[in-house]
C-alpha cells in the first residue's frame, strides 16, 4: 500500500483498489440530529424525539442515514485526499449506497470513513472522474454502519 505517496490525479489510475485513509473522528450528538432533521424537513420522533426513542426497538434516537452519508465530502477533505494536482472538484453524486447498520445517538456518537480508490476516469484536458469507497465506523460498534461510493469530479490544476 502507498497511501504515504502523495495523491495526484495524474497516478490516480495506479492507486485503484487502494486503501487510501481513514479520516480523523467526528462528534455527531442530539442538537445536530435536530438540525439536520429541521434542514432536511424529516423531524421525525425516531431520529429527534429522545423520550419517544426510548420505546423504540433500538432505545435511542437515530441518525439519519442520509446525515451520514452527507458527512463523506468532510470526511474526504479532512484526511487530506484531496489530490496535490486537482482543483475546484464538484459533487458528481453517488453510485451505491447502503445504511448497514443503524446509529444510536445516545450521549453522541463518534463517526469516520475508511476510504479506498475504486475508479479513476480520465477526461478533458487532464481532469478526472474518482469514485471514492466509504465505509464509515461508528465508535463502538461492529463493522460498518454505511457503504458508500462517492463520486467527485475533478479539474486538473
Amino acid at each position: 500500500m502507498s497511501a504515504n505517496l502523495p495523491f495526484r490525479l495524474a497516478t490516480a489510475g495506479q492507486r485503484l483498489g487502494e486503501k487510501l485513509g481513514v479520516s480523523p473522528w467526528v462528534t455527531i450528538d442530539q442538537t445536530q440530529v435536530n438540525i439536520f432533521g429541521e434542514v432536511t424537513r424529516w423531524r421525525t420522533p425516531g431520529h429527534c424525539d429522545p423520550e419517544h426513542a426510548r420505546s423504540t426497538p433500538y432505545g435511542g434516537t437515530l441518525l439519519h442515514g442520509f446525515h451520514a452519508v452527507s458527512l463523506i465530502t468532510h470526511f474526504y477533505k479532512s484526511s487530506e485526499l484531496w489530490p496535490e494536482d486537482g482543483r475546484d472538484p464538484l459533487n458528481y453524486g453517488l453510485d451505491r449506497v447502503r445504511i448497514l447498520q443503524p446509529i444510536v445517538i445516545g450521549d453522541g456518537v463518534r463517526l469516520r470513513s475508511h476510504i479506498s480508490l475504486r475508479e479513476a476516469l480520465p477526461k478533458q484536458g487532464g481532469d478526472m472522474l474518482l469514485k471514492t469507497q466509504h465505509d464509515i465506523e461508528v465508535e463502538g460498534l461492529e463493522g460498518f454502519a454505511v457503504y458508500a461510493e462517492y463520486l467527485t469530479y475533478w479539474h486538473a490544476a
